[in-house]
């Protein structure tokens, strides 16, 4: 029914999962942009995690079973992901019995295909593990390689590592020689997710990707985090796929986007993922930009003049990607950074357009898109207000009476992340 190379979606965050209609308007998008695949695996659903032990209820299973449906009845291979490593008693046999009963259950449901997760888990073995498997990966890959054996000649098994990049495997998590022994024992059969030499990686080359196929012993399926953005509450991302050569597509198995937890702020990162797997030749800059105009109807007002492209595309650039923000928000960057050091009364009709975009979004129609960006756009909104009010302040003595101290910029996070200053090569001064 599938395609053998995997492109899709991994609902993999931590945060409040996404409901099921947002769901459902998912694998819509992902059956007209050519996606093929959809990983379940919410962080903070307690049974991923949590409840790992325990069966689903009647209620909560039925919800799965509509999932599978209609994965299946637009052609998108539905994964469903355990992730038992945080209390998890390797050598106790019936912990493996409970992983064995939730995959029974599942495939009651009508799922095919499972995934066993081992990131973001304390590296450290309880006594008995130790004596009975002498290191995580012989232990990781005892599990994995049982449960893959129950399981009919056409299920697709993936597993997850502890080091799941490549900073971690140079930190020795798991321990010394972690990967080649997971490449070694785990069966040829079973998939390994990896995200690239960082969790969020701003590029992955071909050339990294070799060199972990060789050490894993089989081409990897990418869990990408470029649009992920649960580590940060005050950014999202909408920039576009980028920095992954079109070639990578022949050195792995599947690419696989965990996006932003606000689904409805996923557009674009989504539509570029198909474009990418596709095998678009268009610059990522260009497909951004196409793929804006398109997400525009979605920012249509209940009253007033209907938002403009162009305003979008500068908000957007304000969000773009972890490690760059877009070209039409660099620009104006400049100009504000030159504005503030030249002193009052230079104009700056970019801060104005901005700050009028921010201004409109409780008109949307679209109210759960309205509330994804509401206060991130109040925050940018507010600081845009500020440095207007700085450009046109009448002497060198200003302030606001709109942002008084620890009201704005205020409390106890914003105070620790005074105290340190990153530098540009990762290191922290005071």
């Amino acid at each position: 029914m599938e395609s053998a190379f995997l492109g899709g979606v991994i609902e993999g965050f931590y945060g409040p999962p996404w409901s099921q209609g947002e769901r459902f308007e998912l694998f819509g998008q992902m059956a007209r942009w050519g996606l093929n695949t959809y990983l379940y695996a919410p962080k903070d659903d307690p049974h991923h995690r949590l409840w790992w032990r325990k069966l689903y209820g009647d209620e909560d299973a039925a919800r799965l079973k509509e999932l599978i449906v209609e994965c299946r009845r637009r052609s998108i291979r539905f994964i469903y992901a355990l992730g038992p490593g945080l209390d998890l008693r390797y050598s106790d046999h019936a912990e493996l019995a409970c992983l064995k009963e939730r995959i029974d259950q599942l495939r009651g449901l009508g799922c095919v295909d499972f995934a066993l997760l081992f990131d973001d888990i304390p590296d450290v073995m309880r006594r008995e593990d130790g004596e009975r498997f002498g290191t995580f990966a012989n232990a990781q890959c005892f599990l994995a390689n049982t449960l893959f054996g129950l399981l009919p000649a056409e299920t697709r098994f993936f597993f997850c590592p502890t080091p799941y990049c490549g900073r971690m495997a140079k930190a020795l998590l798991g321990g010394p020689g972690y990967l080649a022994e997971i490449g070694e024992k785990l069966a040829p059969g079973i998939d390994i997710f990896w995200t690239g030499p960082e969790i969020v990686s701003r590029e992955i080359t071909v050339e990294h990707v070799r060199e972990m196929a060789a050490l894993l012993r089989r081409k990897p399926v990418i869990w990408d985090n470029l649009h992920a953005n649960d580590y940060d509450g005050r950014r999202f991302y909408c920039g576009p796929y980028s920095g992954r050569p079109l070639e990578l597509r022949d050195e792995v198995r599947g690419i696989l986007s965990n996006p932003n937890c606000e689904f409805p702020l996923n557009y674009v990162p989504i539509k570029t993922l198909g474009n990418f797997i596709r095998g678009d030749q268009t610059e990522p800059r260009q497909q951004y930009l196409d793929a804006m105009g398109e997400w525009l109807w979605s920012f249509e007002t209940i009253v007033g003049k209907p938002l403009t492209v162009e305003a979008l595309v500068l908000f957007g650039d304000s969000f773009y990607l972890p490690y760059e923000d877009g070209l039409e928000a660099e620009w104006m960057f400049a100009k504000v950074k030159n504005a503030v050091g030249l002193g009052p009364k230079v104009p700056l009709p970019e801060l104005s357009i901005l700050k009028n975009f921010c201004a409109r979004l409780p008109e949307l129609s679209n109210r759960p898109l309205f509330y994804a960006l509401s206060r991130r756009a109040w925050e940018l909104r507010e600081e845009l207000d500020l440095i207007e009010k700085y450009l046109a302040r009448p002497g060198d003595d200003f302030r606001s009476d709109f942002h008084l101290p620890q009201t704005y910029r205020g409390g106890f996070v914003a105070r620790l992340q005074m105290l340190l200053k990153q530098n540009e090569d990762g290191t922290f001064t005071t």
